[in-house]
């Protein structure tokens, strides 16, 4: 979830207090705000949940737990470091990257040191964690040559590191087996420009010995198995481990969670990357291989017991110091003494060649600038360890973590109460557990169990391991975290060995066993093999055993006094900086994903210290912000709050908090923070910001989408806008040239126009160009269809009179060609009949010019030939219906024999002249026949009459009357000489006939 304003919504910005709302789920992502902050049950509980939700980290206020997922996780991404990166510690969920970026960030801000204290059993996680912090810091810092050169050395100085000081154990496959401390310089613009390695109490036991299930360390195995074939003849070793006595003790040389030829090639870099000269390098490997042949040395007691040496002509020659002198070192010893010498020699040359590896490594990571430096510590120390059987490094280990824990509450109750002091709130004072008196304990001056152990290692006579546990029940018996078997109730005196005791740490009880104390403390070299060491050719054992030593009479710091100086001088560094912490767990023994064992992680969330650290945290106030997150968060849920509060923040929260109903003993207000005392205020006041953020992120989302879709609709309107602009523009700028053209067009054309009749010449060339070819466009378009159709040709300009008339000639010629082509006999037929007709016709008949277009019918054609073979004589005429007067055009031809209705050469009645009766004259004279007035009657059908009514008047007219008879009206004439008067009534039809010069003017017919 995110911030309300300007963060709701991101995936990818949800805070530790919004994640509040999923806590029945996945846990409290802080453990501060853990109702029951003082059971173990429930802090475990909340562990578990969120371990099973692949969540492996859990804060406790600014302190880091980490839980080993025994898997890989999709956490520690490039993209995952770039979401980390300059943001609020509490705003994204728990991450080692949160950490590493406040550390970075604070450092910056306030310009002082700080330091990240990486602690945890073997196992738990503490070398990845601290790989991951220093990849953080390579990706994160700003980057240039030199401190990519710095970022490189820093980061592979890990590989190193580890390959010499790391080894299998029976609780992690890659322990640390010594105290590391790294200090990261940064320069005021936060690029990496230094580094500086401290390490501590390396376990050199290890390269003599290994318990079962166990191996020497890595960088033994990596030469064996990844070396080349040339490196390791010149080495004089095989590619086995089983022959070198120093790698077999343990009986698991190969592990399936280990490649070491892979690894052999990232040392091989690493070493080049740190700037060792490829002697150097070859010198080291000398070195290395020298140790596994000093095992292999074998004694055997000659007549006086002395110890005698088989020859090693390797072992002489890398380290370059003649045969007899090497025997040197080990005479005149019994077989033993000899073997511990033996032992003894390996141990310190391989203890030795670390710390001038870390040297190295120093010097390639030295800053050569003198201006200020602020620094990160990485500490990566050892956790507590409770073995089966637990010895003298185990003493010194949780003594180092009893000292880390005293150092750890007391930096957390400083931190606590000035942050108090510094915001005007009283401070409470916090119970807790001083374990100061357990670390009196153990490193009291002439008291403590160091001193006890150094007395005892130094005093003259036979001191053993016994002897010293018998002094420790003298001095110190009376301790309340201190017994032996001697000193147990009879309860307690069953679960302790006569040879052990046991020491109630912070973190629990923890039994020791004293045998092999005194030999561990002592340490002790012989001076002979120190003198032999001396006279080596090889640079780097001269390095390591420099001639210049103090006087070896004089007997060295003892192991335990050597640890507690360097103790002294990290406390020392370590007060100087700012705290954070990595608690680091492994949830089971068997490195399984996804198992969770409550018992281990309960014994190591004791030792740990964390519900320690909870209490002291909680002691005061669960919660505390500053004013501008909380208002900021909260503020929706106060209306004079939301959406801006004017005011300052510290008066916003006051305002908030009155609005929600604070009681006064629930919170203080500080300078700058608010501070809330439970975590159930805090969890309510989360709850009802979770009721409104949705309401609020709907109207947050259709404010965003309605200002989106404006912002997306005015881009649209400027862009349409611009286009419209731009495409009147092109079209204005067409328009224009297509202007200017015309102009430039018109102006030749009238110019042309006007000299058309002038010889051609520029200026009217294109004229008189386009002139013809527009003629000879248009009498394409126009040409005659027919040959009879040669008057219409089109009207040639002047220029074109000659070529329109050939032309014209060529195509009447073609069409007349085309035309008498295609005629075909019928056709022919036809043209002749048409040519008879016209003799016939021509000039005689009115109708006779609309009827030559129109062809013959055969089957009309022989009789019309026949019936008009003789003379007669035709006018046209209009019929009219009896129902309805409708008149109809007809052609009346008359012959000698009969009369002869026609329609369009269709014989519609014939009457015969000899059908006729009654009485009836035919004028002799060409005079006009004249209707006598007065009307004639006739049947339509059975009971129904028809008239037709005759009169006189200006013009001949047939009409029908208003009265529904037919009315022919006739000029009227002087002379009148005929009147048909009687019409057969057997005939259907009654004609009446005008008569005027020769011509039949009028026929009235009904029918």
């Amino acid at each position: 979830f995110g911030l309300v304003t300007g963060q709701l919504g991101s995936d990818e910005s949800q805070t530790t207090e919004a994640s509040l709302t999923a806590r029945d789920r996945v846990g409290i992502q802080d453990f501060v705000l853990l109702d029951a902050y003082t059971s173990e049950s429930a802090f475990l509980d909340n562990l578990r949940k969120r371990f099973h939700e692949n969540l492996i980290y859990t804060y406790i206020g600014t302190l880091l737990v980490s839980v080993n997922p025994y898997k890989e996780l999709d956490i520690y991404s490039k993209k995952q470091m770039d979401i980390y990166m300059g943001v609020n510690f509490f705003e994204l969920p728990p991450h080692i990257f949160a950490l590493a970026d406040n550390v970075f960030r604070t450092m910056l801000f306030e310009f002082n040191n700080h330091f990240i204290l990486i602690s945890g059993e073997s196992g738990a996680g503490k070398t990845e964690a601290s790989k991951k912090i220093l990849q953080f810091y390579a990706v994160s810092c700003r980057s240039t040559r030199l401190l990519n050169n710095v970022r490189d050395r820093l980061l592979l100085s890990n590989p190193v590191l580890e390959a010499f000081g790391n080894a299998k154990t029976l609780k992690n496959d890659n322990s640390s087996r010594f105290g590391k401390y790294m200090d990261i310089q940064f320069d005021y613009q936060g690029g990496a420009v230094g580094g500086h390695i401290l390490s501590y109490l390396l376990e050199k036991s290890r390269v003599v010995h290994q318990n079962h299930g166990e191996r020497n360390f890595h960088i033994f195995y990596q030469l064996v198995e990844g070396g080349e074939e040339d490196l390791l003849r010149w080495l004089g070793l095989e590619r086995n481990c089983q022959h070198y006595s120093y790698l077999v003790q343990g009986g698991c040389a190969k592990v399936s969670s280990i490649n070491d030829k892979n690894d052999w090639k990232t040392v091989q870099k690493a070493l080049s990357v740190i700037e060792l000269s490829k002697s150097d390098i070859e010198y080291l490997f000398g070195i290395i291989a020298s140790v596994l042949h000093l095992g292999n040395i074998k004694f055997e007691a000659d007549v006086r017991g002395y110890a005698t040496l088989s020859n090693n002509q390797e072992m002489h020659w890398l380290l370059g110091i003649p045969a007899q002198v090497i025997n040197h070192v080990f005479s005149p010893f019994s077989v033993d003494h000899a073997v511990y010498a033996r032992d003894a020699l390996a141990k310190a040359i391989y203890d030795r060649t670390f710390n001038w590896l870390v040297n190295k490594i120093n010097e390639s990571l030295a800053n050569k600038d003198s201006s200020r430096k602020t620094v990160i510590g990485l500490l990566d120390i050892y956790g507590f360890e409770v073995f089966s059987v637990n010895s003298f490094e185990q003493f010194c280990i949780n003594h180092c973590n009893e000292k880390l824990q005293q150092l750890f509450i007391e930096l957390t109750l400083k931190s606590e109460q000035e942050e108090y002091e510094m915001e005007g709130i009283e401070w409470e004072p916090v119970p807790y557990f001083n374990n100061k008196i357990i670390c009196d304990l153990v490193e009291e001056k002439h008291r403590g169990i160091i001193s006890l152990l150094d007395e005892e290692c130094l005093r003259p006579g036979e001191a053993t391991d016994l002897t010293f546990l018998e002094k420790m029940e003298e001095k110190i018996g009376g301790h309340p975290h201190f017994v032996t078997h001697k000193l147990a109730d009879q309860k307690t005196r069953k679960t302790l060995q006569r040879g052990d005791f046991r020491l109630l740490h912070y973190a629990g009880e923890v039994t020791y066993c004293v045998v092999g104390f005194l030999d561990k403390n002592n340490d002790l070299l012989y001076r002979s093999g120190k003198e032999v060491m001396q006279q080596s050719k090889n640079p780097i054992i001269k390095h390591c055993f420099p001639s210049t030593e103090p006087d070896s009479k004089k007997r060295p710091e003892t192991v335990v006094t050597q640890f507690k100086s360097s103790l002294v001088g990290l406390t020392e560094i370590l007060m100087s900086k700012e705290p954070w912490y990595v608690r680091c767990i492994k949830p089971n023994e068997a490195k399984q994903p996804g198992r969770f064992d409550d018992v281990l992680v309960r014994h190591q969330v004791k030792y740990l210290g964390l519900m320690e650290h909870l209490r002291v945290r909680r002691a005061g106030f669960a919660y505390r912000r500053k004013y501008e997150i909380f208002l900021q968060r909260y503020k929706p849920l106060c209306p004079d709050t939301w959406p801006n509060w004017k005011g300052t923040a510290a008066e916003g929260v006051q305002r908030l908090i009155k609005h929600l109903g604070y009681k006064r003993d629930e919170y203080k207000l500080g300078r700058t923070k608010i501070f809330i005392r439970h975590p159930r205020t805090l969890f309510a006041t989360e709850d009802a910001f979770q009721d409104c953020k949705h309401k609020l992120a709907t109207r947050i989302q259709a404010k965003y989408k309605g200002y989106r879709v404006k912002g997306d609709y005015l881009k649209q309107k400027e862009a349409a806008t611009k286009i419209e602009n731009c495409w009147r523009g092109l079209i204005a700028r067409k328009e224009r040239e297509r202007r200017a053209w015309a102009v430039k067009v018109i102006k030749k054309f009238i110019k042309g126009f006007m000299t058309r009749n002038q010889p051609a010449s520029i200026d009217n060339s294109e004229y008189l160009a386009y002139v013809r070819q527009s003629y000879l466009t248009r009498l394409k378009e126009n040409l005659p269809k027919t040959v009879l159709d040669k008057d219409s040709w089109l009207t040639p300009p002047p220029i074109m009179r000659e070529v329109s008339q050939l032309l014209k000639k060529l195509y009447i010629r073609q069409m007349v060609r085309k035309y008498i082509q295609g005629i075909t006999p019928q056709r022919k037929a036809q043209i002749m009949l048409k040519v008879q007709t016209s003799i016939m016709f021509k000039g005689k008949k009115e109708s006779y010019p609309f009827s030559v277009s129109r062809p013959f019918l055969d089957t009309r054609i022989g009789e019309t030939a026949e019936l008009f073979s003789c003379h007669c004589y035709s006018v046209p005429v209009v019929k009219y219906d009896r129902n309805g007067f409708r008149p109809r055009l007809r052609q009346l031809i008359l012959t000698q024999d009969a009369a002869y209705l026609v329609e369009e050469a269709k014989i519609k009645q014939q009457i015969d002249y000899s059908s006729l009766k009654g009485n009836g004259v035919i004028a002799n004279k060409q005079n006009c026949i004249k209707v006598v007035q007065g009307s004639v009657r006739f049947d339509i059908q059975p009971g129904r009459e028809g008239f037709v009514d005759f009169k006189s008047g200006q013009e001949s007219t047939v009409y029908r009357a208003k009265n529904g008879h037919l009315m022919v009206v006739s000029v009227a004439f002087k002379e009148t000489k005929v009147i048909i008067h009687d019409m057969c009534s057997s005939l259907s039809s009654t004609f009446i006939l005008g008569i005027n010069k020769s011509k039949v003017k009028m026929m009235v017919m009904w029918g």
